[in-house]
């Protein structure tokens, strides 16, 4: 039987609340986590303290709530050190959560150097990444390039800004009581808090921008063959660039990056990211997320935004005390490129060249309009659910071809029940999981027969009387 953690947690209050939003009765929320109707309402009701057992069964449930019940040191130190050591670096058995417990209860100094350091070590295995891929791509100066820079700035802030996002979050409330403020209620605001005003345009010239601000005019030109989410999304951009200008510019400024090129980029990515806060506001659509089990046809129909912008949204949900699902994003083009990525999961893209052969995005960007679902696991055992979509952005031209890209959205396994797209999955099942890698160039695995070239840091053994889907073998 588990042990009861010394410091015994109560949390009554907390666990109805957790039952509400789940929307269950307290017979199908105690099916759910193992227990008697009648233990769980005493839990409820405060006459019992949750045990070791609950609260990994909780953990296991509702692994996006877990937080609610960290209360004290103890259940935060335990929490911590679970996830360090359900690594799956660590070939052996998981430990038991009693001798988590025991571990933190007799040493707590020791578990918290147990968590840095497995922390540390993550980091310097993401860094190692980085700089191997940087280096075998044979790209000269590429360490330097300044959208590299501005990339791995969001990653280290975990792609959320939130200063940016809690103005915008504020602004939005102020402008309308829906989900989002309509193209008519950004563009009036505007004008009337900023004096420009927005006029739409056709394609005078076969390469017109999608999107201009004449400054002395005081007037933002946006191409009106762009579909409404589109059109909203630019017109928010501008008005966001303008309302959170201070704050952007100071964060352009103080940002580690060594060119004016890059700080300039910073400052464009910056305020699409308030664009999106603004359209999206942050508690608003993370709550519609969580009901809708994260389902973006739904999302984009409720928040008036493009596929794109809601799978992109998704990934920057890291409020610290409102955390959403940690998802990995991605978009994707026609020749494999990986043209934007983000990612609040362990899993890590290539910075050079394309990303693994055997992920579904591939081809989702040759079947437009498609969604697709896969189960996969990357080399260091953490498995992944994901979803790909093709898209098609329409020029309004026959002489401008339309652009063709596929996005990706995903989580590591344990938020299966949170993501509808894995309703298909065997998620338990290893077997069913697809071998992925990061890139070729990076990826260890000996036996994959979609190999593009050897991986940078193994030699390879060639036999002439020897032929195979590859002509080498990975030592």
């Amino acid at each position: 039987m588990a042990r009861t953690p010394r410091h015994r947690l109560f949390a009554g209050a907390e666990l109805r609340g957790l039952r509400a939003r789940a929307g269950l009765g307290q017979a199908s929320m105690a099916e759910r986590i193992g227990l008697s109707v009648s233990y769980l309402s005493q839990l409820e009701n405060g006459d019992r303290p949750l045990t070791a057992k609950v609260i990994e069964a909780l953990s296991a449930a509702f692994p996006l709530d877990w937080r609610l019940f960290e209360a004290n040191d103890a259940t935060q130190r335990i929490a911590a050190i679970r996830a360090a050591a359900a690594d799956p670096l660590f070939a052996d058995p998981p430990i038991p959560l009693e001798t988590l417990y025991r571990a933190v209860e007799q040493q707590p100094a020791l578990a918290d150097r147990f968590v840095q350091l497995h922390a540390a070590y993550r980091r310097s295995e993401e860094r190692l990444q980085i700089v191997d891929d940087a280096i075998s791509s044979g790209v000269p100066g590429a360490d330097r390039l300044p959208w590299e820079e501005v990339r791995d700035w969001f990653h280290d802030e975990g792609n959320y800004v939130d200063a940016i996002d809690r103005a915008a979050e504020v602004l939005a409330a102020r402008l309308c009581d829906a989900d989002g403020p309509s193209e008519a209620i950004l563009a009036a605001h505007l004008q009337e808090a900023h004096g420009i005003t927005v006029a739409l345009a056709g394609h005078e010239e076969a390469r017109a921008p999608l999107r201009t601000f004449e400054r002395a005019a005081r007037r933002l030109v946006v191409d009106r063959a762009l579909p409404p989410e589109s059109r909203r999304f630019l017109i928010a951009h501008q008005l966001m660039a303008v309302e959170v200008e201070p704050v952007i510019a100071d964060l352009a400024t103080h940002a580690p990056l060594r060119t004016p090129e890059a700080r300039r980029l910073l400052s464009v990515g910056l305020a699409n990211h308030a664009a999106g806060a603004l359209l999206m506001p942050y508690e608003r659509f993370r709550a519609a997320a969580r009901a809708m089990r994260h389902d973006i046809d739904r999302l984009c129909q409720r928040f008036g935004v493009s596929f794109e912008q809601a799978c992109h949204r998704l990934s920057t949900l890291q409020r610290p005390d409102s955390r959403g699902i940690p998802f990995f994003f991605c978009r994707v083009d026609m020749a494999g490129n990986i043209t934007k990525r983000h990612s609040a999961t362990r899993l890590q893209f290539a910075r050079f060249g394309g990303a693994c052969p055997l992920w579904i995005v591939h081809e989702a960007v040759a079947i437009p309009d498609r969604i697709l679902v896969q189960l996969a696991e990357t080399p260091d055992g953490v498995r992944y659910v994901s979803m790909a979509k093709g898209l098609v952005k329409p020029s309004g031209s026959y002489a401008r071809s339309p652009r063709r890209y596929a996005v990706a959205l995903g989580c590591e396994a344990e938020h299966a029940a949170e993501f509808i797209y894995a309703d298909g999955l065997d998620v338990a099942s290893r077997a069913a999981a697809t071998p992925i890698g990061i890139s070729c160039r990076l990826c260890p695995r000996p036996d994959c027969e979609q190999r593009a070239f050897p991986p940078a840091d193994r030699p390879i053994a060639i036999d002439p009387d020897v032929r195979d889907v590859v002509p080498y073998r990975v030592l």
